[in-house]
């Protein structure tokens, strides 16, 4: 690699950030591949320990390299890309890019609704909601925690529910139960992920997730569905585009 151009108004660390990212974009380190420890890139690119650390440091915050205790670190497996600008299914997404949907019901239960599930399904005080919590994988790898909240007069029958992750819910709710979503609203704010979530999705407490929630709608324009979801920043990004 050339060396880095210290007299450059562009900081050290990334500088030595993008030879990392590039090195890795150009195929000359691979998925799961070693990169250099932080005293070889000292000796390598003539930094402080300070600026490779940080370089590191930023790049495990972005998920191009993950860390392994005692080990070292390593590049990392490519975001799951989703644009945002039309209405999609993650499973669909997932069978797109080549990889296999699973989805693991974790619990299907008759519960009241908070106020802000109430509001956002336009239900009355007395009305209750089906919650279906489950995690979804790609390739066996959890992405997702996923709490999906359902009108009860929406499925009257909750057994077919234990049937989503053969089918999509959306398009089991279009099968068994005649309601057909064609739009959603998304809402996202960036969290971390807390103690009973790391154990789900299998990675580290406090690192970077989204939160979603997304209310769909049926063709009348009812509220059929209130999901909130927690999105593993370091496997997942979302994107759209301004005209």
């Amino acid at each position: 690699m050339k060396p880095l151009q210290h007299e450059s108004v562009i900081p050290l660390y990334h500088q030595l950030m993008e030879r990392i990212r590039g090195s890795i974009e150009k195929g000359q380190w691979t998925p799961g591949d070693k990169i250099p420890s932080e005293n070889q890139l000292v000796d390598q690119f003539g930094v402080s320990r300070n600026t490779a650390k940080k370089a590191i440091e930023e790049l495990v915050q972005e998920g191009i390299l993950y860390r392994i205790q005692g080990k070292g670190t390593f590049v990392a497996k490519p975001k799951l890309q989703q644009s945002l600008m039309g209405f999609y299914s993650f499973s669909k997404v997932l069978k797109e890019k080549g990889l296999n949907p699973k989805d693991t019901i974790l619990k299907i239960e008759e519960v009241k609704p908070t106020a802000k599930i109430r509001e956002a399904l336009q239900l009355g005080d007395d009305e209750n909601v089906i919650e279906m919590k489950r995690l979804r994988c790609a390739n066996n790898e959890p992405y997702i925690l996923e709490s999906s909240f359902i009108p009860k007069n929406v499925v009257s029958d909750t057994e077919q529910l234990k049937k989503v992750g053969e089918i999509s819910l959306y398009d089991l709710l279009a099968q068994k139960f005649n309601i057909v979503v064609t739009r959603a609203k998304e809402a996202f704010e960036p969290v971390l992920i807390r103690p009973e979530e790391s154990e789900y999705l299998q990675t580290e407490e406090g690192r970077p997730a989204l939160l979603l929630e997304r209310t769909a709608y049926d063709v009348g324009g009812m509220p059929v569905e209130f999901c909130i979801s927690i999105v593993r920043g370091d496997r997942c990004r979302f994107y759209t585009e301004l005209t």
